[in-house]
This record gives structure tokens, sequence and C-alpha cells, in this order.
């Protein structure tokens, strides 16, 4: 099994990818139960479901940050394929993050976690990454490390 997330950037496109030695159903559980999303990711500090369970259409609320700035998204879950594919949008960017999840041969799962910018990023978030994060050429790697940690993290919760 692989130990360590690969991370890379195809134009706007991020990803990291991962394999655990963990079913698909295993992975999916963790990953979609999104308040515990601060437990992976290093730049989430809290997110907050607005209602009922995790499915499509459901909109949560998370609280970011980068070292002492902090700041606030939404975010609507836009694709939900259980085991397979989990999506979800954030209003304030329009980035889509997600996880893709595949079964292995030998019985783990191959994740692939992205951030895709179908429709751009919006230019108040370009400029407020601009002005508060260094910009997208620092914030892209940073970006990137976080996937790969997150990633990390999760494999760790599963094979502890």
């Amino acid at each position: 099994m692989t130990t360590t997330a690969a991370a890379s950037a195809t134009g706007s496109e991020l990803k990291a990818t991962l394999t655990v030695a963990a079913a698909p159903a295993q992975v999916w559980a963790l990953v979609t139960d999104v308040a515990r999303m601060g437990e992976w990711s290093p730049q989430v500090v809290r997110t907050f479901v607005l209602r009922g369970p995790v499915r499509r259409g459901t909109r949560f609320l998370n609280l970011n940050h980068q070292g002492w700035k902090h700041w606030p998204t939404t975010a609507k879950v836009v694709r939900f394929e259980p085991h397979r594919d989990f999506a979800f949008r954030i209003s304030e960017n329009r980035t889509v993050w997600s996880f893709q999840l595949e079964p292995t041969a030998d019985g783990g799962t191959f994740i692939t976690h992205r951030r895709e910018t179908p429709h751009g990023i919006s230019p108040v978030s370009n400029a407020l990454v601009g002005a508060a994060l260094g910009g997208q050429a620092a914030f892209v790697p940073e970006l990137l490390e976080g996937m790969s940690r997150t990633l990390e993290r999760i494999k760790a919760e599963l094979e502890g």
C-alpha cells in the first residue's frame, strides 16, 4: 500500500492521491462526515452541517485558517454517489472539492482528493487570496500540501 500521498497541479485542477487498507465503505463514512474535517484538513478549523444528514444538496459552514488568519466559507454538496464520489462547491470562490474512491484488488481503496475550478475562481476570492494569503502562486502549493496531509491523516485514522 502507498504510504505517502502524491500531489499535483494540472492547469487549475489540484489533486492528491493515496491508497488505504480499508474498504470504500469505510473511507466513504469518513470523507462524508464533514463535521470531522477539521481533524484531517490542516486548513479547516471546524465544520458545521446546517441541517440533517449529509447528502446531495446539504449545506455546511467551514471555519478555515492560515496561521492567525481565519475566514468562513459556505459549501453545498453537489455530488453524492455512495462509496464512489463525494463533492461540494465552495460558494465564495466557486471551487469544487471532492473525494473519489476506487476499490483496489486487495480490498483497499485508492482515494483521489481534488480541487477543481469548472467556472474559474471568483474575482473576489482571487483578490482576497492575493491580499491576505500571498496570492495563488504561494497558496496553491500550500493547498496541495494540505490535501496530501488530509489524505495521510484519513489513512492513519482508518489503518490506526
